[in-house]
């Protein structure tokens, strides 16, 4: 038998209900999207108002002012560190210039000593040093003397100080009778060939300010030195700068 060819129309039942929940769900679908648009244009305008913008703006000035907070922190610790490595430095340098100072003293000493320049010459006053003493006006001194070893033969003699500073406001100077002990009224004697050092303690009164110190040597066979040394350089142990002497 010939087939037959399949039908032109198809007639099928009507459903309601398919038709209701398509349209529900097509309502809800449209409903979602009105929501969603309405949420988003809030938003936005929720953004763009004043006390959002001023939200937003305290917010980034507070991270500002955090970052700026760390920032002024970390300089702080870098200048601590710097401060701490300046401070070493300095210590470094002030005991490397006292001891290029110490060394540069032995120098002159031990040249002067064994007369390199050839030259017979007399007495000097090779170092002077000026300790205070603790809980009172007094001063320790030490005083080294010197003579050339071309020489070849003693030198004796006596030292006497005096010290010059300000006293109620007038330039006074203290002799060696205002200052040393009833012991060596006639002052400090020394005896030696090559060097001596030579030690006193005298007082100051309390209303009297040092500037400087003067030394008179006497030998009893040369005419004697005289050396003036600023206070400060005496305190340092500083000869570099001697005043004055013959």
């Amino acid at each position: 038998m010939a087939s037959r060819p399949p039908p032109r129309f198809v007639v099928r039942p009507h459903d309601e209900a398919s038709q209701r929940r398509r349209r529900l769900w097509l309502g809800a679908a449209w409903l979602a999207s009105l929501l969603l648009t309405a949420l988003m244009v809030g938003m936005l305008a929720w953004r763009t108002t004043p006390a959002a913008v001023d939200r937003r703006e305290a917010k980034q000035l507070a991270a500002e002012n955090e970052s700026l907070k760390q920032q002024v922190a970390n300089l702080r610790r870098a200048q601590q560190v710097t401060d701490i490595a300046t401070r070493s430095l300095r210590g470094t340098l002030a005991e490397r210039e006292e001891e290029i100072n110490g060394l540069r003293a032995d120098l002159g000493f031990y040249s002067r000593l064994v007369g390199g320049n050839a030259q017979r010459e007399g007495l000097k006053v090779q170092e002077v040093q000026l300790r205070p003493v603790g809980g009172s006006h007094a001063w320790n001194l030490a005083l080294s003397l010197t003579q050339n070893a071309k020489r070849g033969s003693d030198v004796s003699g006596t030292v006497t100080l005096s010290v010059e500073g300000v006293r109620a406001d007038k330039v006074v100077a203290l002799d060696w009778s205002a200052l040393g002990d009833a012991a060596q009224k006639d002052g400090l004697p020394f005896r030696f060939r090559y060097f001596q050092q030579l030690h006193a303690t005298f007082m100051l009164p309390a209303d009297f300010k040092p500037t400087r110190l003067r030394i008179h040597v006497r030998s009893e066979d040369d005419d004697g030195v005289d050396r003036t040394v600023a206070w400060s350089d005496a305190l340092s142990g500083n000869l570099t700068t001697i005043e004055g002497g013959h």
